[in-house]
């Protein structure tokens, strides 16, 4: 299949208003700091709204590092935006519902989609095996494997079907399209260079190793327009790299985010308040009382084990890519 023209499907209009972002986009390394819940607060609201009818929780920082993303993406309404890692999480179907045409870029496989999320959107994959017909995302519900004795497997089977039969109704569809493309972000093979309007990426990047971190910027900024945006959040280290076992993903220091992404010397970092945003998100009742279920039943998360005690924090990096000297 063309990635333009799995690319081409037009916006019908976009559904939420987005922040006004900065005039003229600066390369900018910044700790993101819990005020972004009040200054960004309708925005909030509404991805919790809409968090909360696609049944995606949300990752303990998640809220942070969606506003600040959205905002400095700006309207995106008939634009084409890569996201890095998207795994089925919330950013891509917001964008969707924006107006823009998403390339969703996941090294895991997300061929059996589930129909909650492909009756709400345009779902389609950028190769065949990328997505499979949505008879095989019903039967999944029977066939996964489930603890517990064969009759509460086949209840919850049955329960699982039910919703997704019921979300097969009909529906009007977001006025944006998510093109899934199960692929490692080194090897973007199936895009053609300068194809992209932006590419955003949240908490994604920070899960692999450093040397790799390398190879996926400059794959995606391969594929980007010049003066196109890259947008990613990570988490941050203070004054030394360290890797939190519990995520799987590695806390860069500004130093660090500067040479991964090229960005140069004298680009603007707020690491000197580390200690001081660091506690306001240990004192955060917001985001500590909303806490997502899924960390109270795991101990290789962000929180192990739903215990409130943050040891890192997000931080949002910009990276433009400069146009090339004729």
């Amino acid at each position: 299949m063309n990635p333009g023209a799995a690319l081409a499907e037009p916006a019908r209009g976009s559904a939420t208003d987005f922040a006004q972002p900065p005039v003229s986009p600066q390369e900018t390394i910044e700790l993101l700091s819990v005020s972004l819940l009040d200054e960004h607060r309708a925005l909030v609201e509404e991805l919790k709204a809409m968090a909360r009818s696609l049944r995606i929780e949300l990752g303990w920082h998640y809220l942070l590092d969606l506003a600040w993303t959205i905002h400095h993406l700006g309207p995106v309404e008939g634009k084409t935006v890569l996201e890095a890692g998207a795994g089925t999480g919330l950013l891509q179907w917001f964008l969707a519902r924006s107006g823009a045409q998403v390339m969703s870029v996941d090294r895991l496989d997300r061929a059996a989609l589930p129909m909650r999320l492909r009756n709400r959107f345009h779902v389609r994959g950028l190769r065949p095996s990328d997505l499979h017909p949505g008879w095989r995302s019903l039967a999944r519900d029977f066939t996964r494997p489930l603890p517990g004795p064969f009759y509460r497997r086949w209840a919850s089977g049955a329960l699982a079907f039910g919703r997704d039969l019921a979300s097969y109704v009909p529906a009007n569809r977001s006025p944006g399209s998510v093109v899934l493309y199960n692929q490692d972000l080194k090897r973007l093979d199936d895009i053609p260079d300068n194809a992209l309007d932006a590419a955003v990426a949240i908490s994604a990047l920070e899960h692999n190793a450093p040397e790799d971190l390398e190879l996926v910027v400059q794959e995606i900024l391969r594929v980007l327009r010049p003066g196109g945006m890259l947008i990613a959040t990570l988490t941050a280290g203070r004054d030394q790299d360290w890797w939190h076992s519990a995520s799987a993903g590695w806390c860069y220091t500004d130093v660090t985010l500067r040479r991964l992404f090229d960005l140069p010397e004298q680009t603007p970092s707020n690491y000197a308040r580390y200690d001081e945003f660091l506690a306001a998100l240990k004192d955060c009742a917001e985001l500590r009382d909303n806490l997502a279920r899924f960390y109270r039943h795991s101990q290789d998360k962000g929180m192990p084990g739903g215990v409130w005690n943050p040891t890192y924090q997000p931080v949002g990096v910009i990276k433009i890519k400069k146009a090339v000297p004729v």
